[in-house]
């Protein structure tokens, strides 16, 4: 873990007693401030509003009692989080998790991280993040439809188009958005379909929010093998989960010519030599709803590895895609001694601290969360943009915009990376990059 400078050390020391308990927060909170010496350096004017100070602390943090019935009649209490942390280049922007591990750290490590992820994509839109620890696994459609409608008799009151814009996150997909938009709707009398993202296509979806995480982080990764006169074509690759986010990298990486050998869940990993059969894989995992492990009974030369470790795979290109802090130092280690040149990652702070030290020592070619992954909520915001002038694009137009905006990003990370003397750190360069838009705005914006 890179040494604090002084004054940045006694912020990130303020920040610990003031958040006591929320790890996630301190790790996200502590990679962007590891960044940011030079950077008060050339803007003092920075340090004299106190920037990094202010962006430190959430605008607003709402938590709320969610009260519902299950199916046998018994009520239910979940907690459910809002979390408003930046509106300083628009309105809060972020996804909604519904996952038991989903606690107030939780959701303002996301929301940080959303600061920055969503300054980098050059979209008018602020950072936000909200959640419960509610379990959609097991449950009804109708018991996930009284939870939706009991969170959104809450939440509703803080949303709006031009306010706080969600989206869907881990445990929320199509389904649940459209419970809670359906609420939303019900309780205003508006219909704001400005107001959620990620919503179906047949009211006000856009085409590509499905894929576009997964397909981001792919065209991210494919800018940084260029910047080193590589490609895809004929890479070895391994993707964590089997989600959303892997199931489209996986599909993006096989279009650009990529092997992908290795997905998995929270049980075990699948591993196919001969490269992962993807339509099976969609067919299981969003159309049955079943466990990765079913596979191997289609594949007879697929293995099925019961809590094993994909970073045990000899690969080129890993794409964690699961879950925060999924590969520690140990499997950075083995990633990079067994050869792997790229990793993109399209989970959100999927990396422990000492695992980015390591790929970052290696200078293999790194993309951290907040830059790669922002594919996702840059088709969201290009969904706002179709909902706001009543108007609806092709895959294929919606698709090239993604990549023109990934394109940007890169540029923009690989560009500050080199004037600040980190030639090849993408890390430094989404940091330094997507604090410095933001700063400029809080400073326009005077003290609020």
């Amino acid at each position: 873990m890179a040494q604090l400078d002084e004054r940045i050390g006694e912020i990130y020391n303020e920040v610990l007693r003031r958040n006591p308990g929320e790890v996630e927060f301190h790790q996200a909170v502590r990679e962007v401030l590891e960044c940011l010496g030079p950077v008060l350096a050339k803007h003092p004017q920075f340090a004299h509003n106190k920037i990094v100070q202010r962006i430190c602390e959430p605008e607003r943090q709402i938590i709320f009692r969610v009260p519902w019935f299950d199916d046998q009649g018994n009520v239910q209490i979940n907690r459910g989080f809002r979390v408003e942390f930046n509106s300083s280049l628009g309105p809060y922007k972020g996804g909604i998790r519904f996952h038991p591990s989903v606690y107030l750290g939780i959701i303002k490590f996301l929301g940080f991280e959303q600061i920055f992820k969503n300054s980098l994509t050059g979209m008018p839109i602020g950072g936000g993040k909200g959640g419960s620890d509610f379990d959609p696994k097991g449950k009804s459609d109708n018991e996930i439809m009284r939870f939706c409608q009991s969170f959104m008799t809450e939440l509703y009151r803080h949303l709006g188009e031009y306010t706080d814009v969600p989206a869907g996150d881990i445990g929320v997909g199509g389904r649940e958005i459209g419970y809670m938009f359906g609420q939303y709707k019900r309780i205003t009398n508006r219909y704001e379909s400005g107001v959620f993202t990620g919503k179906g296509l047949a009211w006000g979806g856009s085409l590509v929010r499905t894929e576009a995480t997964g397909y981001g982080c792919t065209f991210f990764v494919r800018e940084m093998l260029k910047s080193r006169k590589q490609s895809f074509e004929g890479k070895r690759c391994v993707v964590s989960g089997s989600g959303n986010v892997a199931i489209y990298t996986i599909e993006k990486i096989q279009q650009l010519g990529g092997k992908v050998v290795a997905c998995s869940d929270s049980n075990g990993v699948i591993f196919d030599d001969n490269g992962l059969d993807l339509e099976l894989i969609k067919r299981l995992k969003e159309v049955e709803r079943r466990r990765i492990a079913e596979y191997a009974s289609h594949h007879k030369q697929a293995k099925y590895l019961e809590s094993g470790n994909i970073w045990d795979i000899p690969c080129d290109v890993a794409m964690p895609s699961a879950t925060q802090n999924e590969l520690n130092g140990k499997d950075a280690a083995t990633l990079v001694k067994n050869g792997c040149i790229a990793v993109g990652e399209g989970a959100n702070m999927p990396t422990t601290p000492d695992g980015i030290k390591i790929f970052l020592d290696a200078k293999i070619a790194y993309g951290p969360s907040k830059a790669a992954n922002a594919g996702g909520v840059a088709t969201s915001a290009l969904e706002m943009q179709q909902n706001a002038s009543r108007d609806s694009w092709s895959f294929e137009f919606t698709e090239a915009k993604l990549d023109q905006i990934m394109q940007g990003i890169h540029q923009s990370c690989y560009e500050t990376a080199e004037e600040y003397g980190a030639p090849g750190n993408y890390v430094l360069g989404a940091n330094i990059f997507g604090f410095i838009k933001v700063a400029h705005a809080m400073v326009a914006h005077g003290l609020i």
